[in-house]
């Protein structure tokens, strides 16, 4: 992949069995104005509708949101315009596909990325800036996914590794993805969130 000279701002890749240290490890950070940012921090937590405090509400759309807005508003402003190869990646969650059940807080501060992404492509392109989400799907990042089967749920018999996300961000970070912006991808294996049914 042409990523040669470029260099990156990760969030969120302070777990070595996360997504975003996967993405650093495949981007391979250089030092130098940046060129790509993956905004991949989040706050996750569970929480249903009468559960919710107004504290929990704002720390939530603080933390996934406004953090990762003020970050591409900044990457914007350093961007040298006057070469192409500008990248954004953010990560969303899946909670655009089908509800997330007792996580109301985090669905909705994810869907809002998922909602941003269309407007922030469109005001970066003149930038040659582009901007996509990426939805990795259920993804065994050491949080206890591993403890549950996939058996029914993931078609090729496991959850998803933090690598299998990196790939695809880094293929967004490359040439061979300059023509792709505004767009979430989804990228689960084919999750099956409701598990089929006998025939």
């Amino acid at each position: 992949m042409q990523l040669a000279e470029r260099s990156a701002l990760v969030t969120g890749v302070s777990r070595r069995a996360g997504i975003g240290f996967a993405v650093a490890r495949r981007l391979h950070e250089a030092l130098g104005p940046l060129d790509i940012l993956v905004a991949n921090h989040a706050r996750s937590g569970h929480g249903r509708l009468d559960e919710l405090t107004a504290e929990e509400i704002d720390a939530f759309l603080h933390e996934n949101v406004r953090a990762s807005l003020l970050l591409v508003r900044e990457f914007a402003a350093q961007h040298d315009d006057s070469r192409e190869g500008g990248r954004v990646v953010l990560l969303t969650s899946g909670q655009h596909l089908a509800p997330m059940a007792g996580e109301v807080a985090y669905a909705v501060s994810k869907g809002a990325l998922h909602q941003a992404t269309l407007t922030l492509a469109d005001e970066l392109a003149d930038r040659k800036i582009t901007v996509n989400t990426v939805n990795p799907g259920p993804t065994d990042t050491g949080w206890g996914l591993a403890e549950q089967s996939p058996a029914g749920r993931m078609p090729f018999g496991r959850w998803g590794e933090p690598d299998d996300a990196a790939r695809l961000v880094v293929w967004l970070c490359s040439d061979e993805a300059r023509w792709v912006t505004g767009q979430t991808i989804n990228s689960e294996g084919g999750f099956r969130r409701w598990i089929p049914t006998e025939r």
